[in-house]
C-alpha cells in the first residue's frame, strides 16, 4: 500500500474490517445511553501494520496542517498519549515521525498525585494523541495534567469524534481538536459502500444528530 492509499476512508474501513463498528444498543460510560452504534479503535492493535499506517495518516495530517499558509496546528516538541486509547497510538506515531512521547497519570490511576511518565522540560510543546472522543473529559484531565507540569498543550488530534459536543467543550477549555473521521462521515461511508443495512445506518445518524453528552465522561 502507497502512502496515497492511506486515507481518512482507509482507516474508516479498517476499523470496519478489524471489528471495531458495532451495532446494536450500548451504554458507554456516563454519557451515552442506549447508543445504536459502538465504535472501539483499539481493534487497530490487532494488526500491527494496520496501527503503522494509521500513525503515518496521523503523521501525514500533522505535516499538512504544519505547512498550510495559516497552520492548523502549533508546532510541538512532544506527543501525549491519553490514557488508555491513545497510549498506543501515540507510539505509534513517535515511532513514526521520532517525537518523544509521554504520557499523564491521572491520581485515580495509581492512588496518588497527577504525574508525567516520559521525559521532558517545562515550556515545552505538547500535541495529546487520543482514539475517539465523545465528551472530551479523558483529554480535558490529560490537558491539566499536562498544563499542571508547566508545559505548553495547544491541539489535539484524534482518530474519532463521536460528534457528542467533544470538540466543543474542549475549545471552552482552550484545546482545538482535529479528527480524522467522524461518525456520520464514517457511516454515510459505511452506507455508500453497501457494508451496513439501512437500519442501523439512520438509527445511528440520527443518534448522533439528536444527541449530545453532558459535561462528564470520556
Amino acid at each position: 500500500m502507497s502512502a496515497g492509499d492511506v486515507t481518512n476512508l482507509w482507516l474508516a474501513e479498517a476499523l470496519f474490517r478489524l471489528g471495531g463498528v458495532k451495532f446494536g444498543e450500548f451504554t458507554l460510560g456516563r454519557t451515552t445511553v442506549g447508543s445504536p452504534i459502538y465504535v472501539d479503535p483499539k481493534v487497530l492493535l490487532r494488526e500491527p501494520r494496520i496501527l503503522a499506517r494509521a500513525a503515518r495518516l496521523i503523521k501525514s495530517e500533522l505535516e499538512a496542517g504544519l505547512a498550510m499558509r495559516e497552520p492548523r496546528f502549533h508546532s510541538f516538541d512532544l506527543v501525549a498519549g491519553v490514557p488508555f486509547g491513545g497510549l498506543h497510538l501515540a507510539t505509534a506515531y513517535s515511532l513514526a515521525s521520532d517525537v518523544p512521547v509521554i504520557y499523564g497519570v491521572p491520581p485515580k490511576m495509581d492512588g496518588g498525585e497527577p504525574k508525567i511518565e516520559g521525559r521532558f522540560k517545562e515550556g515545552e510543546s505538547v500535541l495529546i494523541i487520543d482514539d475517539l472522543i465523545t465528551t472530551g473529559g479523558s483529554l480535558i484531565e490529560t490537558l491539566g495534567i499536562l498544563k499542571g507540569a508547566g508545559l505548553a498543550v495547544h491541539d489535539a488530534i484524534v482518530l474519532v469524534d463521536r460528534g457528542q459536543g467533544g470538540g466543543e467543550r474542549l475549545k471552552r477549555h482552550g484545546l482545538h481538536l482535529v479528527p480524522l473521521l467522524n461518525l456520520s462521515q464514517m457511516l454515510n461511508f459505511y452506507r455508500s459502500r453497501d457494508m451496513i443495512a439501512e437500519e442501523d445506518f439512520k438509527r445511528s445518524l440520527d443518534y448522533v444528530r439528536t444527541h449530545q453528552a453532558d459535561d462528564a465522561g470520556r
